[in-house]
């Protein structure tokens, strides 16, 4: 087996030594090159080839968004952000995700550098679906104006779904389910901005730290129609409203006097994820049922999917997104061999479908009679 080619980029001789450790101490990857700053790394990438880049976000000569931006546009090729979990680099390392970083590492800050050697597995596994994604040459992402003019309604709505057919026929009790990972972030975004203000509650789960959460919200919420939030515990979600599980809970719905409600908690990861989309879609599934819509978009490993199978089971219609459009097609795959997942679709079919699946007529499953 020929080992993953990874190239460290980092003016930090310690962050160097402890990744070079981490990457080496598997059997199927290796380190080819180190790298102080972005002006040396340019010439390794042209010697040693590496499939896998480990980028910095602060760096001295050239930052690493700049150097990100140029790469994929010149050569693109997978790259994972190395980010301190601070406000301001999470902002920066959502700018680069748009830029077509595959994801990102946390950076460790102090002595903490022992965090980062007992997060080695999943660093692995990160440069392993890294090495697998699929990589497009930079396309500079929409200015907000933009979007509200080309894709907000128009885009999502295809020819089946006008704006007065939408409102003449909304469901109050329907409830759209997402779930994300690797690539996730540019995907839930492609989604929401298709929506109309008027949308019934979504909920949403993308894998990313506590201080990522807050940010990213913000930032989906300058994009879009609809009012993107992180969630709080026990409040009512409402039409109109995106609720975004935080970093260090799980989200799940209940329902209650006729309203759903969110609830947060702080119990033990599962698929080695808190959040994960399997609670959510679980809890879904059994209080939204054939009312809910849910969503699985590009990510590695196999959370969401039984989860999906459960409201899939319940009358749900579920969506997955399809293989060609997918930065890590993971998620997605293992809900399709589940046999959870309705129809497959490209990213940029899929907030229309969700419209033209809410106006449809809701149907209670055989099970449920």
């Amino acid at each position: 087996m020929i080992p993953i080619k990874v190239l460290i980029i980092d003016d930090s001789a310690v962050m160097r030594a402890v990744l070079r450790e981490i990457i080496d101490g598997a059997g199927d990857m290796q380190v080819v090159g180190c790298a102080p700053d972005p002006m040396a790394a340019r010439e390794m990438i042209r010697t040693l080839e590496p499939d896998v880049l480990t980028l910095d976000v602060e760096m001295p000569k050239m930052n690493g968004i700049e150097f990100l931006r140029r790469l994929m546009k010149l050569r693109p090729m997978p790259v994972l952000m190395i980010s301190s979990l601070t406000e301001k680099e999470s902002q920066i390392t959502l700018e680069a995700l748009e830029l077509g970083a595959v994801d990102f590492l946390p950076k460790p800050t102090g002595n903490s550098i022992h965090a980062l050697q007992q997060s080695a597995e999943e660093i692995r596994d990160k440069i392993r679906a890294a090495c697998g994604a699929r990589v497009r040459a930079l396309r500079e992402a929409p200015k907000p104006s933009n979007v509200a003019q080309s894709s907000k309604v128009g885009k999502a709505l295809d020819a089946r779904v006008t704006p007065a057919a939408w409102t003449a026929q909304h469901d109050s009790n329907r409830l759209i389910a997402i779930g994300a990972s690797t690539g996730g972030t540019e995907a839930i975004r492609e989604v929401l901005v298709g929506f109309p203000a008027d949308m019934p509650g979504i909920v949403i789960v993308q894998h990313m730290p506590e201080s990522f959460t807050g940010s990213f919200a913000r930032r989906l919420d300058g994009l879009s129609r609809i009012h993107v939030k992180e969630a709080v515990h026990n409040e009512r979600i409402l039409p109109g409203t995106a609720y975004l599980a935080p970093g260090h809970s799980h989200l799940s719905v209940r329902r209650s006097g006729g309203a759903y409600y969110t609830e947060l908690a702080q119990t033990d990861p599962v698929n080695r994820h808190r959040p994960s989309v399997d609670v959510l879609f679980h809890s879904v599934a059994t209080v939204a049922a054939q009312h809910a819509v849910g969503v699985i978009l590009t990510g590695m490993g196999k959370d969401g999917a039984l989860g999906m199978l459960a409201m899939r089971g319940a009358g749900a219609w579920t969506i997955a997104q399809d293989q060609a459009s997918c930065v890590v097609y993971g998620m997605p795959r293992e809900a399709v061999a589940a046999g959870a997942v309705d129809e497959s679709l490209p990213l940029t079919a899929i907030a229309g479908r969700v419209l033209t699946r809410l106006l449809a007529p809701v149907v209670v499953p055989v099970s449920a009679r």
